[in-house]
């Protein structure tokens, strides 16, 4: 019998299913780092062994699968064709497909007149999406995953950005609200996000098929789909094959090809399109050679901050307690505190993930600088700011809870007293204000979209299989930066 092989190349994973004629024989699935042409020879080399020298007839699909294809002049086949060819051949009976990917959702319609929608150019209650909430809630996929399923209570949570959702789930951490029901409500969101800005008023009935990793992968999303659209076990089909049913449909679609190919021939095609000239237009670097770097550096370091060390400024002292003031910054998904003295000189600094629990880690530091630096210091005041400041400052007595704007004014103005514009981009949100008169003027920030800020620059690089300090000097040795 003939072989087809389907590739699907999305946008955070690739997948292929080889077809034996109606069987399929062989499939695979990974997250491919935004490594697309090395991850599609990678696959191909791991077939060698079950295809050997046989010939194939293959198609490539997905987002990031075009480009492959235009490259080398490989069959490309749309994957929301691709999908219903594999619904079709495998549950024809099936009246909805909703399926959710790395950054697309989309409803297939099947009964009752065929239609399809998809998301449109924002990518809330997708798998990027579920992603920047384990990364909030800093545990892993799988434990988001399985204490979910032991939720109690339901909380509203937006699910059109990351900056809604955080802005949602951040207060909940702050206020203790369990993580069990906080990682169930997120998952609602994304039923909702689905339902809504899907659906939008089309009745979800019948047999539901629930295709895509994140639906096969995660239990309590799936818990959440069938309770919110009222589907007993008949009408809601979780496959096996749930995150190759692109790639099915896609070998299936390659039957109608007149091109066939052996391993060598197409691992050939593949390492063309790696030789292929990108169309990208292309930037400026942002340093024309190390010397500028270095002349960006010095003026960047020059607007610091004077630091001694804690026992080094009591040595000073006389070895008497040094009079010293705590301020800590707790926003969406980092937590600052540093202490300075009455000089206004660095006594002690920290800065880290607030690891979903902004007090623990406050509570943390607290009874570390205490045990280590009790008897050399005298805490004369103490004030926080950001997304935890009711709670911090109620839990730990602070003496004064500030706006973040009024504290970005303070320290801005004792770098530069003329300072006319601050902008400040932080985990989940930017903002920039004008200054007039040594007051704020105007403040303008980011509303419907965390795009650009920190977490997406976080979740960019983890995509990519970087840490975000690789990922910085990446960009800053680039020489051909793309524009995107």
């Amino acid at each position: 019998m003939s072989l087809t092989l389907g590739i699907d190349i999305g946008s955070t994973t690739a997948k292929i299913a080889l077809m034996e004629g109606d069987e399929v024989i062989y499939r695979h699935y990974e997250r491919h780092y935004s490594k697309v042409r090395e991850k599609s020879i990678e696959i191909v080399e791991s077939l060698r062994e079950i295809i050997k020298d046989r010939e194939f007839k293959v198609s490539i699909s997905g987002s990031a699968g075009f480009g492959i294809c235009k490259a080398v002049g490989i069959d490309f086949a749309q994957e929301v064709f691709a999908t219903a060819e594999a619904i079709k051949f495998l549950e024809p009976d099936t009246d909805v497909v909703i399926e959710l990917g790395g950054e697309d959702a989309k409803i297939l319609f099947l009964s009752g007149g065929t239609e399809e929608r998809m998301n449109g150019s924002c990518a809330g209650g997708t798998g990027a999406f579920i992603d920047q909430m384990v990364t909030l809630l800093a545990i892993d996929a799988k434990t988001f995953d399985e204490i979910s399923l032991n939720y109690n209570k339901i909380y509203p949570v937006a699910s059109r950005c990351g900056v809604f959702a955080k802005t949602d789930v951040q207060p909940l951490l702050n206020q203790g609200v369990n993580k069990e029901d906080i990682t169930a409500s997120i998952f609602q969101a994304v039923v909702d996000q689905t339902i809504s800005g899907l659906a939008q008023g089309r009745k979800i009935k019948g047999k539901v098929m629930f295709l895509g990793g994140p639906l096969f992968f995660y239990k309590g999303l799936q818990k959440r789909f069938q309770e919110s659209l009222k589907l007993d076990d008949e009408h809601a089909i979780f496959p096996e094959y749930a995150q190759y049913s692109v790639a099915i449909g896609v070998a299936l679609c390659a039957r109608m090809n007149s091109q066939s190919f052996t391993c060598d021939s197409l691992l050939a095609k593949l390492q063309e399109s790696k030789n292929v000239a990108s169309s990208n237009k292309y930037l400026e670097p942002l340093f024309a050679n190390d010397e500028e770097y270095q002349e960006f550096l010095a003026r960047h370091e020059s607007a610091s901050v004077d630091e001694v060390s804690i026992d080094e400024a009591f040595e000073r002292n006389g070895f008497r307690k040094v009079d010293a003031f705590i301020g800590v910054d707790c926003g969406s998904t980092t937590t600052k505190l540093v202490i300075i003295d009455e000089f206004n000189r660095i006594l002690y600094q920290f800065y880290n993930s607030n690891q979903g629990n902004p007090a623990s880690v406050i509570h943390d530091q607290l009874q570390y600088i205490y045990e280590n630096f009790g008897d050399k210091i005298h805490i004369k005041g103490s004030a926080v700011t950001g997304y935890g400041e009711e709670l911090i400052k109620a839990g730990f007595n602070l003496d004064a809870g500030l706006v973040e704007t009024i504290a970005h004014l303070k320290a801005a103005q004792h770098f530069n007293p003329q300072v006319d514009f601050i902008i400040d981009i932080g985990g989940q949100d930017m903002k920039c204000f004008y200054i007039k008169n040594k007051t704020i003027d105007s403040i303008m920030l980011n509303e419907a979209c965390s795009s650009g800020c920190g977490s997406f620059i976080e979740t960019f690089a983890r995509s990519m299989g970087y840490d975000v300090q690789t990922f910085s000097q990446f960009g800053l040795d680039s020489k051909h930066p793309v524009e995107l």
